[in-house]
């Protein structure tokens, strides 16, 4: 694994906490030699977890749409910044350039892009690993409703299990070594759907 993808969000939240996280997980992936792969910005969350990464002497290799570079929210001190035309080739870039992948807290964007790669691998148009940080239970309601979801019938148990979960970004990073995708990925037909 050489580089890992942090989705997150553009503010930094109401706990303070969140943004010691994305401090910390800057610090780690450079500490474990890996590059960061994250959404350009400079601003909330995203901006702090790639200026830790970079004043820890880290590579960080931002991908932002036009449309939000012009609004000048780019990062332009990181070591490689990609302006894209849409937020499609942003996260087709993304998941291309990036092994594993992070969600700390974030908003709505955070969820469908870690969504999106979950939805992706679940397909087996890839074999990389995705998780949950979950600072301080941000995401406790969310795994709950995961849950439900295969409760309910709507998510297999294996695919479910495709997403690591933990408040320690180290354990996570461990947990990406170890990673083994689903042996049959989702098939859709009227006996699985």
């Amino acid at each position: 694994m050489k580089r890992v993808c942090v989705f997150c969000g553009s503010n930094s939240g109401a706990n303070p906490a969140y943004a010691d996280a994305a401090r910390a997980l800057g610090r780690l992936l450079v500490e474990r030699g890996l590059e960061l792969v994250y959404g350009g910005g400079n601003v909330g969350l995203m901006g702090i977890v790639a200026e830790t990464a970079m004043q820890a002497g880290g590579t960080v290799i931002g991908i932002i749409p036009e449309s939000l570079m012009r609004l000048e929210v780019g990062a332009r001190h990181i070591s490689e910044l990609h302006v894209v035309g849409s937020m499609h080739e942003r996260k087709a870039m993304m998941a291309e350039l990036s092994d594993a992948f992070i969600a700390l807290p974030g908003g709505i964007g955070t969820m469908e892009e870690l969504f999106e790669v979950w939805t992706w691998g679940q397909l087996g148009l890839h074999a990389k690993p995705a998780a949950f940080l979950d600072v301080a239970g941000y995401y406790d309601h969310l795994h709950t409703f995961l849950d439900h979801m295969v409760t309910e019938g709507f998510l297999k148990p294996r695919h479910r299990q495709m997403v690591a979960v933990s408040s320690d970004a180290g354990d996570l990073l461990d947990g990406f070594a170890a990673y083994q995708p689903p042996v049959t990925v989702k098939i859709i037909n009227t006996e699985t759907a």
